[in-house]
């Protein structure tokens, strides 16, 4: 049969043939990929030499069709995943994993990548083509190539089952939450809910075939609001309770898998001579080591513990006005709300009139604009795997083409939890020629209702800001190898252009180019604006500590040897214990759903948002010195961290950056607690 998987892309830009991909396509053309790349291999095996151009480019060149093949089908599992790609997901993750063992267990091929490794400084190589040898050959000793023959074979063993096993997880959780409907036919009990939210549940109902009532998902533009504002506070225990426990102890239930991901990941780290997964994943880290990550999260836990301390007290009094003296997790956000009003005078309901998503994403694109010269015209013929995408060509101020970029804002059940950004095709070199990119941002926000635009809360704008940092990243990476391009950089490091960005939106320079009444065309009053900027510190002390707790978690799972986990809630309670200021609800656990560590890219690495938010603060201080958008120093980011992607060390990118290494107390004079 025709594959277009198979065929050159055709589409403007070389733009992917979403419209033609059907999943039938994928694994016939998978086979024949790798098929022809086994050919390529032995070839390539046979060929003398060892220099640069033979091992990193003629080799990339042969498994390009693979990796092309493969970046399709991972974009649409994790954005637009039918029930035919679910069924297709072990067999695509178990042979793309053996292929991938093939080559970086295979004696031959790692016996070039070594000699050209060896070699290295007789060959006049510059400093990125260096970075990438070095890169590669430290690449096959991860994937165990100095290992005997039978712990190859083990080695194969444990990658195929983990990949299985996080493909599970992930799937699992997805199952999970779309398995969740809360059902409400008592108007009564949406009490204290904004107007949008009732009529988005109301077409939620309809959708579901349960019209006249009001029905509530798992979804984050759902169950935030409901928690948010939900007076009921048995209803709002049941939702919290729901989502705290996805994926544990029902039909979906990711306990043993977890549990086994875990006991593999600490084989995997010892047979290359690591005594836990957090060392091996440190190795290649700005932070290097676990004591590194723990000294850094213990200087932000003892700064933070009083301040979160103090919040609790002040929520713990307003609950008590209520007559409630057991104040709960469940409670946190509707009390945290109420807080805001009385101190700050403002909620998110006032703010969401003037985030009209079309007008945030228009605001988003001028910032870049002013930033980087960037201008993104919307166009109809790039093939899309849903209507819910929009497409863009993105150019720089020489009318240069920089790339395309994608969006996709609404949750489905097609569609996994939470917000990312892609790299549906990567800059870089492809058979010999270097190519822009193609780049994505998935996310899960408010939809629009029968009688509302999409309206965003502040937090869903500062997602879709944290999202286009990525996508900057993406796009203006200026590098020659495609492993180099981009976000392929040091975990700790990736997440500093994401963040940054986060920070424009709490400026009133900012605000005042796309912050307007979605009915009324009104700017955005600057007494909002003013107490926008307050809310960035506001509960920081609590926010704080939730993402410490997270971190601490992750490091504790990766830390321990893994066959003294037996009980997940108790591990989970213990590791929580001195971050956790809140009573434990029994029949939940974070652990269970826990993407981020156990089907991301996160294992080992979660500590990096508050790593990479002492960065994103530090840099965010040195451009509020010469004004927001001041080009001499967006030009200076632009060179520094975003074109260059991986080709140096990111201290060293950083420091010529800013002129200095980072400083902690940036964080926390943003944060307030200094």
């Amino acid at each position: 049969m025709q594959n277009p998987l198979l065929e050159k892309p055709r589409g403007p830009h070389g733009a992917y043939p979403f419209d033609q991909i059907k999943p039938e396509h994928f694994l016939p053309a998978l086979e024949a990929s790798i098929e022809s790349a086994r050919k390529g291999l032995e070839e390539f095996k046979n060929k003398k030499g060892s220099d640069f151009h033979h091992v990193v480019v003629e080799k990339a060149d042969i498994t390009e069709q693979v990796d092309y093949i493969a970046g399709i089908f991972f974009n649409l599992h994790s954005a637009e995943c039918s029930e035919e790609l679910e069924k297709i997901s072990p067999l695509m993750t178990e042979t793309l994993t053996r292929f991938g063992n093939d080559i970086s267990l295979d004696p031959q091929i790692f016996a070039k990548v070594k000699a050209c490794y060896e070699s290295r400084l007789s060959q006049s190589l510059n400093p990125e083509e260096m970075m990438i040898i070095e890169k590669t050959y430290k690449g096959f000793v991860r994937s165990g190539a100095l290992l005997a023959d039978s712990e190859k074979g083990r080695m194969r063993e444990l990658d195929e089952k983990l990949a299985k096993l996080t493909l599970d997880f992930s799937q699992n959780v997805l199952k999970a939450t779309n398995d969740y409907l809360l059902e409400i036919t008592n108007k009564e009990d949406l009490s204290g809910l904004p107007d949008s939210f009732i009529e988005a549940a109301a077409e939620l109902a309809e959708k579901k075939g349960k019209a006249g009532s009001w029905c509530i998902s798992l979804d984050a533009p759902m169950i935030v609001p409901f928690l948010t504002y939900s007076k009921n506070r048995e209803l709002r225990k049941k939702i919290f309770v729901a989502n705290a426990s996805k994926a544990f102890n029902d039909k979906f239930d990711n306990q043993e898998i977890l549990k086994e991901i875990l006991v593999l990941r600490t084989e995997r780290a010892k047979l290359l001579g690591f005594n836990t997964h957090a060392d091996f994943v440190l190795e290649e880290r700005m932070a290097m080591s676990p004591k590194k990550v723990m000294d850094f999260l213990e200087e932000l836990y003892v700064k933070a513990k009083p301040h979160a301390e103090k919040e609790v007290k002040k929520l713990q009094a307003l609950a008590k006005e209520d007559g409630i003296n057991d104040l709960q997790r469940y409670d946190s956000a509707y009390y945290s709300e109420i807080l805001k009003k009385r101190e700050l005078s403002f909620d998110d309901e006032m703010l969401r009139p003037y985030f009209k998503l079309e007008k945030v994403v228009d605001g988003v694109f001028e910032v870049a604009s002013r930033l980087y010269g960037l201008n993104f015209q919307e166009v109809s013929n790039i093939p899309k795997y849903h209507e819910d995408v929009r497409t863009f060509e993105v150019f720089d101020e020489a009318k240069n083409f920089v790339g395309l970029f994608y969006t996709d804002f609404f949750p489905r059940t097609t569609k996994r939890g939470g917000a990312w950004m892609s790299g549906i095709k990567e800059q870089g070199m492809y058979n010999g020629t270097v190519e822009r990119p193609h780049i994505m941002i998935v996310c899960n926000f408010t939809k629009p209702t029968k009688t509302k635009p999409s309206l965003l809360t502040l937090d869903e704008v500062l997602t879709l800001y944290h999202e286009f940092g990525h996508a900057l990243h993406g796009l203006l990476s200026k590098v020659k190898y495609r492993d180099l391009s981009g976000t392929n950089v040091f975990w700790d490091f990736v997440e500093l252009p994401s963040q940054i960005m986060e920070n424009w939106v709490l400026e009133k320079e900012c605000l005042d180019l796309f912050a307007y009444h979605y009915e009324t065309g009104e700017k955005i009053p600057a007494d909002l604006v003013q107490k926008i900027k307050a809310s960035g510190k506001f509960l920081e002390g609590l926010g704080t500590m939730r993402q410490l707790q997270f971190a601490l978690l992750d490091m504790a799972y990766h830390s321990t040897d893994p066959k003294t986990i037996t009980d997940i809630p108790a591990f989970e309670s213990k590791s929580a214990d001195r971050t956790n200021l809140f009573p434990k609800i029994e029949g939940t656990s974070s652990s269970t759903s826990f993407s981020h560590i156990f089907a991301g890219g996160y294992s080992a690495g979660y500590y990096s948002y508050k790593w990479a938010e002492v960065l994103d603060a530090d840099a965010f201080e040195f451009f509020q010195t010469s004004g927001i958008f001041n080009r001499e120093v967006s030009n200076k980011f632009r060179e520094f961290i975003l074109e260059k992607g991986g080709t140096e060390h990111p201290m060293e990118l950083y420091k010529r950056f800013r002129g200095q290494e980072p400083d902690v107390g940036a964080l926390l004079r943003r944060a307030g607690l200094h």
